[in-house]
């Protein structure tokens, strides 16, 4: 967004602090005026897309979608019924079952998932060269290497673990029997036409991408220079008092964490304390990324865009673990302030009773090293009831509930006028949050929002304006607001950007 600087605009933040189980008083820190340190120890493209740029085959990471096209026979291969069964090439044009999703081994070896979630691989069943999508985990006979034609890489030609080339034979028969080159013309039944679709740019593809020789370097730089101490004297200087950190779960096993995770953003996190307490600024240890991905986004960590968390006992586990770990090595800080269990779990994938149980043992394990930390629980995104949560929470002390408020991601914002988006915040927005606060209940925290929306060519007027309408509101909120994210390239979403050029003022 090329938006230039704006009108300094000063605003005063309400705060109405209702009876409820958060207990709050003078001297309890609320609300809080945060902003997110976004980007930093979980990686998200979007914010900083350099990070990317030296990856090899960049276009190829974990989770983007692939879809191929016979020279041949001009059509695409396709995972037939979208999976468990053969690989066919007779499709006419691409969609779900004629795209499929990469595992990234390295920068030319993948494996391929089909839309029901199979593994494409040789048939062990059969004659061992057809080409099927029957296997639920990947294997040797699961694993392609491609080859790209160095004067066209969208030209490729996919080489099986039997150490033959994939060839389409009939629009019925793709197997794993060309031996020869060739070359890279329409003649050849191995070359196909590759092309790209979606895709993801979190943590996993990240690391995985640039493997590990290249990614504990590459992620070490990163964590040392996007967010250093003078950031931490920036946020003090303009009237914030706290900062939400994104973490992801692999922290707890930090020096060494799973691959392709590297080791170091726990040294970065105890850094960021340090210079909190420094500053006098209040810490929210926000858990983003929780083992197999609470809603398939890149923010999460998702490997492909599937969403696997809250499905075992094992990764609810894992995931307390980690709020156990992070709560002990940080309760004796005066700056931690509160630990926020999971950011933006996603329904129906995850479901309110495994939301429930999770939320009842991370409780426990922030309850068995501070009774002073503030424990933030995340309403689900998708279809939920708005009250779910409250009865829940609500036998609960120092529990904070934690929704997002963007006028984005939406269609009923597509083409809002500025008045509209503002009306939106000051009616619809004030409805919703007075609906979830109740007396004796959770406190309400927005934990994000930003300036950015879908008008375009606004002026600088209309953003004080829309800046203003919800900081008004979100100021309300009992716990307070934080703001996402203090550094971004696309400058609305950047708080820093909109402070330094007077959007706001706090």
């Amino acid at each position: 967004m090329n938006i230039k600087p704006l009108f300094i605009f000063s605003v005063t933040c309400l705060c109405m602090l209702s009876s409820s189980n958060g207990r709050t008083g003078p001297g309890d820190g609320l609300p809080v005026r945060a902003v997110n340190l976004g980007g930093w120890l979980v990686t998200e493209g979007w914010i900083k897309p350099s990070l990317f740029d030296a990856i090899p085959n960049k276009d190829l990471l974990d989770g983007s979608g692939v879809q191929l096209k016979s020279v041949t026979v001009g059509k695409y291969l396709c995972a037939e019924t979208g999976g468990g069964t053969i690989i066919v090439a007779n499709r006419s044009s691409a969609s779900g079952w004629e795209t499929f999703s990469l595992w990234r081994i390295n920068e030319t070896t993948f494996n391929l998932r089909v839309f029901n979630r199979q593994f494409v691989g040789l048939d062990s069943h059969g004659n061992g060269v057809d080409i099927v999508a029957v296997a639920n985990a990947p294997s040797q006979i699961q694993t392609f290497h491609v080859d790209r034609n160095p004067h066209d890489l969208k030209r490729v030609r996919i080489r099986a673990s039997n150490g033959f080339y994939l060839q389409v034979k009939s629009e019925e028969l793709v197997s794993a029997d060309y031996e020869g080159n060739g070359g890279w013309g329409d003649d050849n039944p191995s070359v196909f036409i590759l092309s790209t679709t979606g895709g993801l740019q979190g943590e996993y593809q990240i690391t995985n991408g640039y493997g590990p020789l290249l990614a504990p370097r590459v992620m070490k730089e990163h964590w040392s220079t996007y967010i250093v101490e003078d950031d931490f004297k920036f946020i003090k200087e303009n009237g914030l008092n706290a900062v939400r950190i994104p973490v992801g779960w692999w922290i707890a096993s930090d020096p060494n964490p799973p691959k392709p995770y590297v080791g170091g953003s726990l040294q970065a996190l105890d850094h960021a304390f340090s210079w909190a307490e420094k500053y006098g600024i209040k810490v929210i240890i926000d858990l983003h990324a929780a083992p197999g991905s609470q809603n398939g986004w890149e923010h999460s960590a998702s490997r492909d865009g599937s969403q696997e968390w809250g499905r075992t006992d094992e990764n609810i586990q894992q995931t307390v673990d980690a709020i156990d770990f992070l709560t002990a090595r940080y309760a004796k800080s005066p700056s931690l302030f509160a630990v926020e269990l999971i950011n933006e779990p996603l329904s129906p994938g995850v479901s309110l009773d495994s939301l429930t149980k999770y939320y009842r043992a991370g409780l426990e394990a922030v309850r068995r090293h501070s009774q002073t930390a503030y424990v933030v629980m995340s309403d689900r995104l998708g279809p939920h009831a708005p009250l779910e949560l409250l009865d829940f929470a609500k036998g609960f002390t120092k529990v904070a509930i934690d929704v997002h408020h963007y006028n984005l991601f939406n269609p009923i914002f597509d083409n809002l006028t500025v008045q509209q988006n503002i009306d939106y915040v000051n009616i619809n927005r004030t409805q919703q949050l007075s609906h979830i606060t109740i007396p004796n209940g959770p406190l309400i925290f927005v934990g994000e929002w930003t300036v950015a929306w879908q008008v375009k060519d606004a002026s600088k007027e209309d953003y004080e304006r829309y800046a203003a309408a919800q900081l008004r509101l979100f100021g309300q909120q009992q716990f307070g607001w934080a703001y996402w994210t203090l550094k971004n390239v696309q400058n609305c979403w950047s708080l820093e950007w909109v402070l330094k050029n007077g959007i706001i003022k706090l």
